[in-house]
């Protein structure tokens, strides 16, 4: 009497307990039908059927990254096969069978891990437990869950089992590495590849589950959660479940979230790529500091910042990315400024950068001081060797000089071979004058590559600037016709450009497009817009143009090249042409 009321007590006890403990979200919420089952509907659809039809493979591979629902799909085929009273392919989560199943108790399911039983002599455990029949039910279901872990004699040992197994035996195999699996074992399986679940998706089961927890969350934190999940479903959940903890009762915001996470957010990335695009590496590092003292993670700031240039660079490299990027209209506004602000060699040099120090940082005990390196790099392109840092160099070294930083002393440049010195006082390279005469000291036009230019009398700029061609100047009065005649993408970046001309080569009758920002980086050699372009031009103007694209930043190597184009002339004749209106037949 005493041992049966103390073994009652104690199971009084347990049960308490038991009630009393919590169950994580991925666990509680994990489907327990097809119908709950979210990204994977061509696998889904595919097993029902089979079910509907009496079709059931003897063999299943799943293959797929973590948290997809491998293991969830499986378990589920296991009680469906096994239902007594399926309904429209899915287990009926009723009967005695679905029931067992699903407690972990039934002698027809048997979950192995291959990581710890992946020796021949568990495999040869199973060939001799396959030899009997199911005590109930239809199906005898093995899940051997990281498959790949199996070692050669194993799946050797299971080769035979799996090729020929009996007709109540179905063996369901998941892994997270099926290049790992051998040929032998591949070709007898049906092969079912998981993928990644959508942001979307994820989020709209997040908002799901915070309803039926009654758990205030905004949107926008939900949101987050759900891309740092990156296509699984129980990472998202299980960071839920984080951050929730953290501020039980209290509403999710997106602050919190990237508190509890150690993230930073998008507004901080936007600030640290303007300061490095400007080279101030000293609010760069301070920026860094304040990171670092609010216990941001630095590695997943390597990480999301490297992911944050990417989006950047998918931006500038077509017009149809914006639908594909997944970002707020905010954030897509604040990409665009920084795409017009940087080229598209420096971004992937940035991204190069990072994307090695995200591979070294993680094994590194000195992160903050590997961290700091590469923002020098990216800051001072001097500090590398590789053609696209010698190439940044060169062109800061052209901004110095356009804008004066290598002025001529006081006293005078000295003279020599070279003409006026080193470098004029307009910053432009010396020499006898790029476009003058051989051996003028003036060095010929104003703004020219050679020589300051400058008059010997007055001290004031000469400039010898022929007139444009009449053709150019008919396509500059039209411009906006023209423009008006492109669309999308190329028709926004065309209404900031400037059409000008060569000043220098009376024999050049080209037209230069001059882009105004680096969003149009990617037309600078599109062959397909030009000729639209020149077509247009054509079909508006009756003549043939050749058109040639430039960005405004690279205009500064052909100094004093190009000039807008004098449309004086053009639009007196403009304003004394008769204008035609057509007139609407009436109704």
């Amino acid at each position: 009497m005493r041992l049966l009321f103390y073994e009652a007590c104690v199971c009084v006890i347990t049960d308490r307990g038991a009630g009393m403990s919590y169950t994580a979200l991925y666990r509680k919420f994990r489907p327990d039908n097809f119908g709950d089952v979210r990204g994977q509907d061509h696998i889904v659809k595919t097993l029902r059927n089979q079910i509907l039809a009496d079709r059931i493979g003897h063999a299943y591979l799943f293959c797929g990254t973590r948290g997809t629902g491998k293991t969830t799909v499986a378990k589920i085929l296991a009680k469906a096969v096994n239902c007594v009273h399926p309904v429209g392919g899915n287990p009926c989560n009723e009967c005695a069978s679905c029931r067992a199943i699903a407690a972990g108790s039934s002698m027809n399911v048997i979950e192995i891990d291959a990581a710890s039983n992946n020796g021949v002599d568990n495999i040869r455990e199973i060939r001799e437990e396959v030899m009997y029949s199911p005590a109930d039910g239809k199906y005898k279901v093995y899940i051997i869950d990281e498959v790949h872990m199996l070692s050669t004699g194993a799946f050797n040992a299971l080769l035979k089992t799996l090729e020929e197994p009996p007709a109540y035996v179905i063996f369901i195999l998941a892994t997270t590495e099926a290049h790992k699996i051998p040929v032998t074992i591949l070709s007898r399986c049906q092969r079912y590849d998981f993928r990644r679940i959508g942001q979307e998706t994820i989020l709209e089961r997040l908002q799901e589950l915070m309803q039926a927890e009654h758990v205030d969350a905004e949107e926008r934190a939900l949101r987050y959660i759900a891309k740092k999940g990156d296509g699984s479903l129980r990472d998202s959940l299980s960071l839920l479940d984080q951050c929730i903890a953290f501020y039980l009762g209290e509403t999710l915001t997106y602050d919190r979230v990237l508190e509890v996470l150690g993230a930073v957010d998008t507004e901080v990335f936007s600030d640290f790529l303007r300061k490095i695009i400007d080279g101030d590496l000293v609010n760069v590092i301070r920026s860094l500091e304040t990171l670092i003292m609010q216990g941001r993670d630095l590695t997943q700031f390597v990480n999301d910042f490297t992911w944050y240039m990417r989006n950047l660079m998918l931006l500038k490299a077509s017009d149809d990315m914006e639908e594909v990027l997944d970002v707020s209209t905010e954030n897509l506004k604040q990409l665009r400024e920084e795409a017009a602000m940087i080229r598209n060699d420096t971004l992937m040099r940035f991204i190069r950068i990072f994307s090695e120090l995200a591979s070294n940082i993680r094994y590194s005990s000195n992160r903050r001081v590997q961290l700091e390196l590469a923002l020098i790099k990216l800051c001072h392109p001097e500090t590398e060797r590789d053609e696209l840092s010698v190439l940044e160099r060169v062109r800061r070294l052209e901004r110095m000089a356009e804008q004066g930083a290598f002025a001529r002393p006081a006293g005078g440049a000295q003279s020599g071979p070279m003409g006026n010195g080193a470098l004029g006082a307009q910053g432009g390279l010396s020499g006898n004058g790029a476009f003058g005469a051989p051996g003028d000291p003036n060095g010929g036009m104003t703004g020219g590559i050679a020589g300051d230019g400058s008059d010997p009398a007055g001290g004031q700029p000469v400039t010898y600037q022929r007139a444009a061609p009449e053709d150019l100047k008919q396509v500059c009065a039209m411009w906006r016709t023209i423009v008006a005649q492109t669309d999308g993408k190329f028709r926004a970046i065309l209404v900031s450009a400037q059409p000008k001309y060569n000043v220098q080569d009376a024999d050049d009758g080209r037209l230069f497009v001059v882009f105004a920002d680096f969003l149009a980086e990617r037309y600078i050699d599109d062959a397909q817009k030009k000729a639209e372009l020149e077509q247009i031009i054509e079909d508006r103007t009756g003549k043939r143009v050749e058109v040639k694209f430039v960005l405004a930043a690279d205009e500064a190597i052909q100094k004093g090249t190009l000039a807008k184009i004098d449309l004086d002339e053009r639009l007196r004749e403009l304003v004394h042409t008769d204008i035609e209106i057509e007139e609407e037949d009436p109704i």
